[in-house]
C-alpha cells in the first residue's frame, strides 16, 4: 500500500458519517489502491470520473432506506416470479472509460438472464446493471449520473428522504419518468408512498403492506 493511500485511508477514518471528499487529480491506478486497500466497506461510496475523486461515508438512516427498496424489490421478485437479481453497491468501473462509481444498489432485470449464476461482474465484457438505485438524505447523486451514462445504465431511482424519482437514459442524458421501465408495476408514486409508510411504521409492517399491495394486483 502506497504511502498516498494509506494518507487517504486516514483522512476517510475521520470523515463524520453523511458527509463526503472529493479530490481531483488522482490517477487511476491510485483510484484502484485506494478501491482494494478499504475493500466492500459498506459505509462508504467511491466514484472516479476523469481524475476527479469523490468519497461519501453513509449514515444508518440512509442505509435503512436503502435496505427497505432493496426488500420491496425482493417482495416483487417473490410475488411476481421476475427473476431480479441485486449486486448491491457493486462497483461498476472501466479503466478505458476513464470512470467508476458504487451506486447503493444495482438490479438485473431484462438482462438477468445474461447474468445467470455470476457472482463477479466485468464491466468490459458484462452487460451494465438495468437499474441503479441512489439514496441522496446528505449528497447529492447527480455528480454521478455522467458516469452512469458513459456505461449506458437505462435506469436511476434516486431517493431524497422525501420522494423517489425515476430516470431514464435518453440520447446520452437522462430524463425523469413516472414509472420504471424495468418493472412497470413500480412506479414513483407508489414507491414514495411505502418510504413515506416506513417513517411512521416499523420496517415489518411496511413491508407486510407492500405485500397485501402486491397480491391484489392483477
Amino acid at each position: 500500500m502506497s504511502t498516498a493511500t494509506t494518507s487517504y485511508i486516514d483522512v476517510i477514518d475521520q470523515l463524520p458519517p453523511d458527509s463526503s471528499l472529493v479530490l481531483h487529480h488522482i490517477t487511476w491506478d491510485k483510484y484502484e489502491a485506494l478501491l482494494a486497500a478499504v475493500g466492500e466497506a459498506k459505509h462508504l461510496r467511491i466514484s472516479y470520473d476523469d481524475g476527479n475523486l469523490q468519497i461519501m461515508t453513509l449514515s444508518s438512516l440512509h442505509e435503512n432506506y436503502q435496505s427497505i427498496i432493496d426488500h420491496l424489490l425482493v417482495l416483487v421478485t417473490l410475488r411476481r416470479r421476475i427473476k431480479i437479481l441485486c449486486f448491491g453497491s457493486a462497483t461498476i468501473k472501466a479503466e478505458e472509460k476513464g470512470k467508476g462509481a458504487e451506486p447503493d444498489l444495482c438490479y438485473y432485470v431484462q438482462t438477468a438472464a445474461v447474468i445467470g449464476k455470476k457472482k463477479q461482474l466485468d464491466f468490459g465484457s458484462d452487460p451494465p446493471p438495468d437499474i441503479v438505485v441512489e439514496v441522496d438524505l446528505h449528497h447529492d447523486s447527480f455528480s454521478k449520473f455522467p458516469i452512469f451514462a458513459k456505461f449506458g445504465i437505462p435506469e436511476i431511482w434516486r431517493y431524497d428522504g422525501n420522494s423517489l424519482t425515476m430516470y431514464e437514459l435518453e440520447q446520452g442524458r437522462y430524463v425523469e419518468i413516472s414509472a420504471s421501465r424495468s418493472l412497470p408495476l413500480l412506479t414513483t408514486a407508489l414507491l414514495t408512498e411505502f418510504l413515506e409508510r416506513s417513517k411512521r411504521e416499523d420496517q415489518y409492517d411496511t413491508l407486510l403492506a407492500f405485500e397485501e399491495w402486491l397480491s391484489v394486483q392483477p
